[in-house]
């Protein structure tokens, strides 16, 4: 016998201090997208609801930079950053927004509810943009370059504390 009838136990031990390890870090729920610093893909998107125009990737390449606002009028977060948005409007953002997998009738509903920040708002039904800049839920907001590089990624809700931060990276964006 010896030593060796003890080796199942330490392994089980063993196993319960890296389960109980692991239960005890942090957890990561957001999904970091890799396309920062990366060109935004090619799209063009129909217009998500009457009197905004759609939006394509060529929108982001006139040397200005923009907030890429990625939401949707069923997404409770995005109620709670819409007073965010319109703030960061009237401090010189121009935001455009991707409504995902959406109706027009309720985007334009949310918008009359919420306001409306944005400049344009693409209809994005089978999530290909989103997916395609790495957003891995809503709402998201990304800095676009004048040369139409994805420069920072606000995963989340934008709540007031987020405003400078966003309008400092759309500065450093721009220069």
């Amino acid at each position: 016998m010896g030593w060796r009838m003890w080796l199942p136990l330490m392994f089980f031990a063993l196993f319960l201090g890296l389960a109980a390890y692991q239960l005890t870090q942090p957890k990561d729920e957001f999904v970091e997208s890799r396309m920062i610093g990366q060109s935004l893909p090619y799209f063009d998107l129909p217009a998500a609801t009457d009197g905004l125009p759609g939006v394509s990737s060529k929108d982001f390449a006139d040397g200005k930079p923009r907030l890429l606002n990625i939401w949707a009028s069923w997404c409770l977060p995005c109620i709670a950053e819409a007073p965010q948005l319109e703030a960061l409007k009237e401090q010189g953002a121009d935001i455009v927004g991707v409504a995902i997998r959406d109706d027009p009738a309720d985007v334009a509903e949310f918008l009359a509810r919420h306001g409306n920040p944005y400049s344009r708002i693409g209809r994005d039904d089978l999530s290909e943009v989103q997916l395609g800049i790495g957003s891995s839920g809503v709402p998201e907001t990304f800095v676009i370059d004048g040369k139409g590089t994805i420069t920072y990624q606000h995963i989340g809700d934008i709540r007031a504390d987020d405003v400078p931060v966003l309008l400092e990276k759309l500065r450093e964006a721009g220069q």
